[in-house]
């Protein structure tokens, strides 16, 4: 999942980023109050896909259960923002994984 977020979000496309996302998903901003669905999280995405800058991924724990697994994934975009980020992906029955709960500041955020 790490890889393949940073891979579509490198791409500058906010339609290839959705894509890693299950319908009713739940996105929590820096303010900690999630929003659900594609709409409220293309928006939430978008500040950090505007400028064209890259991200930079680096996966501390990956825990899975079956279909389910939890992710906690150090994160730069350069020269701006960093964190580490708390997320849950279901693999569906495509064998996709897709983020159920994304939550990029689960751990806090840096200034870069």
């Amino acid at each position: 999942m790490p890889a393949a977020f940073a891979e579509r979000f490198n791409s500058g496309d906010p339609r290839a980023v959705r894509g890693l996302y299950e319908a009713e998903a739940a996105f929590v901003p820096e303010s900690g109050e999630a929003v659900h669905g594609a709409a409220a999280i293309a928006r939430q995405n978008a500040p950090f896909l505007g400028p064209g800058l890259p991200i930079s991924v680096r996966p501390r724990q990956v825990h899975v259960a079956d279909d389910i697994a939890l992710l906690i994934v150090d994160w730069e975009i350069r020269g701006t923002v960093s964190g580490t980020a708390t997320d849950v992906a279901r693999r569906g029955a495509d064998g996709y994984w897709r983020y159920v709960i994304d939550s990029p500041f689960g751990a806090g955020h840096r200034a870069a």
